[in-house]
């Protein structure tokens, strides 16, 4: 499942009024209660916390959220049972929308700096659910993709290592020519969560350009290697990836059997864990510089 699977179009009332898209509460509903047909706890779980930190940091920041309060109230009641199926602790200091927003004020996170310190808030809860969802369904999905070396499975970016996991759950269950086009389809979107992780502009940016969009992969992700991987002595490393991130890219361009499918998402799946150890070889050697901060607008 994907985030967007909790939601559902509702037509207008007029034919020419343009379709909405809405949270599904029955799917919620189902979720709470623990009877997604078809589907098994874990693979609930992980798109949900998604949901859940995606929607509240929205309200926390440009309050332009999808969710109702009412809503809201649902989703992290269904996240907490969830999780509570699968023993992974939550226990958040707010319900709903309106009691984060009560809670951040008595945080002291309203004002300037306040859309930094509410997005703290949230990582601070939520992440260590998205870490440990990641390790469960790494301990339970038995895949037939390749796994990078290290002691873990996953790259630590959440984004990434829940497209990486839709990726697997594809590709293990792929039988038809459509199969594999969606199997292409999830390296494009592991490649683009990629591109949102891996490259820093107030790091990786070139000379006044403008940062490239997150769908603009192949220049993102150039950017990274030219900046992270310099000088002679990583000639053939640079090579090496940026070969990775041109077979990658190439998946979009074909219709993929079995094998084809397979290499180009054992390829995205490698590049995510050599990307993962590049930034952090940079990171541990220089920070980069801090961007201007920028005006907060709610209270």
């Amino acid at each position: 499942m994907r985030v967007e699977d909790f939601f559902i179009e509702v037509p207008g009332a007029d034919p020419w009024d343009v379709v909405q898209r809405t949270l599904n509460e029955d799917l919620i509903t189902q979720a709470h209660a623990g009877r997604v047909p078809g589907r098994v706890d874990i693979e609930v779980a992980v798109p949900l916390a998604r949901l859940v930190h995606d929607e509240f940091e929205e309200r926390g920041t440009s309050n332009n959220t999808r969710l109702t309060n009412h809503q809201s109230r649902g989703a992290m009641a269904a996240l907490r049972a969830v999780l509570a199926r699968l023993s992974v602790p939550l226990d958040p200091p707010f319900t709903d929308f309106e009691t984060f927003y009560q809670y951040w004020k008595r945080e002291g996170a309203s004002g300037s700096g306040g859309w930094a310190a509410r997005r703290a808030i949230l990582a601070d809860l939520l992440n260590p659910v998205h870490d440990r969802l990641a390790d469960i369904e790494a301990g339970t999905m038995v895949s037939t993709l390749v796994k990078p070396a290290g002691e873990v499975v996953r790259t630590g970016w959440t984004r990434v290592d829940d497209e990486i996991a839709e990726l697997r759950r594809h590709f293990q269950a792929a039988q038809t020519p459509q199969d594999y086009r969606n199997v292409g389809n999830d390296c494009v979107n592991v490649l683009e969560r990629l591109s949102e992780a891996a490259y820093d502009h107030t790091w990786h940016h070139s000379d006044d350009a403008p940062e490239p969009p997150t769908t603009n992969t192949k220049a993102r992700l150039e950017r990274v290697v030219e900046v992270d991987l310099p000088g002679s002595s990583n000639a053939e490393l640079r090579k090496l990836v940026r070969s990775a991130i041109e077979h990658a890219q190439a998946v979009k361009h074909r219709t993929p059997d079995r094998l084809h499918a397979g290499v180009a998402a054992d390829t995205v799946i490698l590049l995510a864990s050599m990307l993962r150890r590049i930034t952090d070889e940079r990171s541990s050697i220089v920070t980069p510089p801090t961007p201007e901060p920028g005006r907060d607008l709610l209270p």
